[in-house]
Formats: C-alpha cells, structure tokens, sequence
C-alpha cells in the first residue's frame, strides 16, 4: 500500500466536502463505530461523504493511491478490524426516501437504513421486502439478497430492485438494471460487494398496509412440544406465511420482561399476508399445544414489522464464529437432535438457536437472474453463542463443534452471505454455488481489475458493513 503525504492529504480535502481524517484524528473513532463493539476500525483516512461527487473523488483517490477501501454504512457487517486503507463512510447520504406512489418505488440511498424505507412507503399504503432488523442498512443488506419476514411470500429483498446507481473503481457514475450493465446489476443483486460503491438503488415496494404476525414465547418446560409441532407445522402452511422459531437464553437482566428474565424460552415469530381470521386459523394448531408465556401475534401495521423478531438496535459483543447453516432437511429427529444439543435442560453457551422456515418465494430466481445463494433450502439454522468474549477463545469453539457434529445429518455446507463473518474466499464458497462465484469474479476483474474494493468483502463478509 502506497504511504499518503500530507499534500496528498490536503489536496484530497480540497475535493471533499464532507470530513477527512487521518489516523490519530479525535473524531476517527466515532466516524467508524461499529456494531459489533469487540471491532476497533482504525484505517489510514477516513472519508465522510457528503455527496455522490465526494464518494467518486474518494474512490479516485484510493485508486490513484492503491489505498484498499472499505465502506462502512452502519457498521452492522464488521467483525474484522480494519487498520489499512480508505474507509468511506455513507451515513450521510440520506435524506428523504423519494417514493414514487403510482409506480410503487422507493429511491433508497447509500445512508439509509431499512427503517427509512419503511417508513416511508408506509405513508402511501405500501412497503419493501425487508430482513428482520430493521436498523441496518438498506442497501448493504439489500446486497446479500436478503431473507427477512415475508420472505416466503415474496422471495429475497434483492428481488426487488430495479436499479442501482454505482461508482465504479475509476470514479465512474453507472447506472445497473436489466437493460443497462446488466452484468453488474446481476452481480450486486446478491453477490454483496466487491464492485463499487452503491450511492442509491431504487427498489420496487409491494401494496401492504396491515398483516397478522408478531411473535410468541413458550416457557422452558413447553420449548421442545411446541418447536417440534412448529417445524412439522411448517409443512403444512401456504407460501403467504412465513415464520421462524428460536430457543433463546435471556439474560437475568432488567430490561427483559419478567415472564421471560433469566429463563429459556422458544420465540416464535410470524408473518401471515392476508386476513387476520384466516391467520387466526392457521395459527390455532400451535395455539393448541401450550399456553403462551406472551403472545403478541395479531392484525398489525406493516410499518412495524421490525417488532417481529424485535432485534436489538444497541451496540453489542459478537462473536465471529456464529454458525449459519441451510438445512437439507427438517424432520422430527432433527428436532429431537437440536432439542438435545441447545434445548431448556442443556447447559450450553449459546444464547440463540434460530430455524427459519424458506422456500416458497425464495426458491424462485428472478426472470433474469441474480447472484443470490442459498434458494434451495427451505429452512436455515443459526447458532448465536454468548456475547462474553472470555469465551470467545475456547469455549465457544468447542461447543459449536459439538452442536454441528451432532447436527451434522441435517446441515448443508450452504450458508447466506448476509450472516459470514469468514474471511472473503472462506465465505463466498460456502455461500454461492462455483458457477455464481466464477462469474462474480468475471463481473469483478471488469469493474474492479486492481482489487481497490476487495477489502469490501473480506473485512466482515459485507459488501457494506
């Protein structure tokens, strides 16, 4: 990496309009926070952009200057520390969501979070295709395709785009869509990163104002009848329905509602598109197998869909070993092996055991193709362990390795790029068949041919973090 003078450091000031630091800055620090609070960013510049113009002066710059850059959104996709380079920070570029009502658009930009969008479509009786979070950042999220609570009913969230307005590694505005650039634009719907700097996509939002979902939690003693009669239930259920079910410790801490503070209990979330009393139909069998400890499951505005599986907004530790795997299958004995592995009476550290119900929508690619991995599942598992980095060494290690062993009958060696925190090529051969990963590399020695961005994938598994 080529060593940055001061006159260097000054002319590429007079160019941005938005703050320039150098390491040792006293606002470096807080400019790239991340999510992950164990992750300490301390690159060589930082650039705060404030403009398109100021993302393509800063790209130009790092080309020039073989400087590897990284973007930094929200800092949700960081679990590697970056202590090299250019790290380009998006947050302010934002504004309003312009919302096309007739057209049923959203013009989403590079500092937005899913929440924005959201929110916004929400005032014309519409919305996006979202994850579970509500709190990251749109378009990095949108870039690993993206599996969230509608996800059976309407495919990935990349799906959804129509266009994406990127700056290429000469500083260059392209516009990507199914007509023009169509390589790229098949690349970053799903292959997360690695090809430029996306200052804004626009995303095609669906007619959605209300929906019968929530969640509901299960005490210890019911965690094993009821994810049991869940996972079959599965099967049993239309496209229009998608849930998922987690075995989660909660903390004896004061925030946590009493009924579930210090205890074990199965979180069961669920997102039904259609009338409530159809909902109520479809959700009696699970009703039926034990009293909820709270059950928040109802007719409910589309705008409030981040309350399903309500994740945390604040800071927090997190490993970067957490396992996420597609499933071959779900059957009864994976239930009684996941039960035995993670459940109530099993002293274990993870905090989270998470089954999420695919298929449906998500099986089926786009007309004309997109990178997105992972469609031939449908179920996904996540191992969350606990967030105290005094395990981080040996313990958590050790204990994944056991749980994956003896899940190992039922585990794909598929995992959905938005959930690595592998290195690059670790990660994109366990998330994207080889003839995807051939051709993203095609798509990237074109737009990219001296690697600028290649930290963009490496430093967390985001295309942006």
């Amino acid at each position: 990496m080529a060593e940055v003078s001061v006159h260097q450091l000054n002319e590429l000031r007079t160019l941005i309009s938005g703050p320039v630091l150098a390491r040792g800055d006293d606002a470096l620090a807080a400019e790239v926070a991340a999510y992950n609070v164990l992750v300490k960013h301390d690159p060589d510049l930082v650039v705060g952009a404030d403009s398109e113009a100021d993302v393509a002066a800063a790209v130009r710059f790092a080309t020039e200057n073989s400087l590897p850059l990284t973007v930094f959104a929200t800092g949700h996709g960081s679990y590697v520390d970056v202590t090299e380079g250019l790290m380009l920070t998006t947050s302010r570029l934002a504004g309003e969501v312009a919302v096309d009502a007739d057209a049923r658009t959203a013009t989403v930009a590079a500092g937005h979070r899913v929440s924005d969008v959201v929110a916004a479509a929400a005032t014309h009786g519409l919305a996006p295709v979202v994850g579970s979070s509500t709190g990251v950042g749109a378009i990095g999220y949108i870039l690993g395709g993206g599996v969230g609570p509608l996800a059976r009913t309407f495919g990935m969230s990349s799906d959804w785009v129509r266009a994406f307005r990127v700056i290429t590694a000469e500083g260059d505005l392209v516009h990507a869509d199914a007509t023009h650039s169509p390589d790229l634009f098949w690349a970053l719907r799903g292959g997360k990163g690695g090809l430029g700097v996306v200052t804004a996509m626009e995303l095609e939002l669906v007619p959605l104002k209300t929906l019968y979902g929530g969640s509901m939690f299960f005490a210890p003693e019911h965690v094993g009848a009821v994810f049991t009669a869940w996972l079959e239930w599965t099967q049993t259920v239309p496209e229009e329905l998608t849930s998922s079910a987690a075995i989660v410790r909660f903390p004896p801490l004061e925030f946590i509602p009493e009924p579930l503070r210090g205890k074990t209990a199965l979180h069961l979330r669920v997102a039904y598109v259609g009338a409530a009393s159809e909902g109520q139909r479809l959700l009696a069998p699970l009703r039926g197998v034990a009293p909820a400890l709270i059950d928040a499951v109802s007719d409910m505005a589309a705008a409030d869909i981040g309350s399903i599986h309500n994740d945390p907004d604040d800071p927090i530790p997190l490993w970067d070993g957490n396992v996420q795997r597609l499933l071959t299958h779900a059957d009864a004995g994976f239930a009684a092996a996941l039960l035995g592995a993670v459940g109530p009476d099993v002293d274990v550290p993870v905090v989270a055991a998470e089954v999420r119900h695919l298929g449906g929508a998500t099986r089926r690619d786009v007309p004309e193709g997109s990178a997105v991995g992972g469609r031939s599942s449908d179920y996904s598992l996540l191992l969350a362990g606990l967030p105290d980095p005094s395990l981080f060494e040996s313990v958590l290690p050790q204990a994944m390795e056991g749980i994956t062993s003896r899940l190992a009958p039922w585990l794909s060696d598929t995992t959905l790029i938005n959930f690595q925190a592998k290195p690059a090529d670790e990660a994109a051969v366990s998330s994207w068949p080889a003839d995807i990963r051939a051709r993203l590399a095609e798509v990237g020695a074109a737009y990219d041919p001296r690697g600028i961005f290649s930290r963009h994938v490496a430093a967390g598994g985001s295309g942006e973090m």
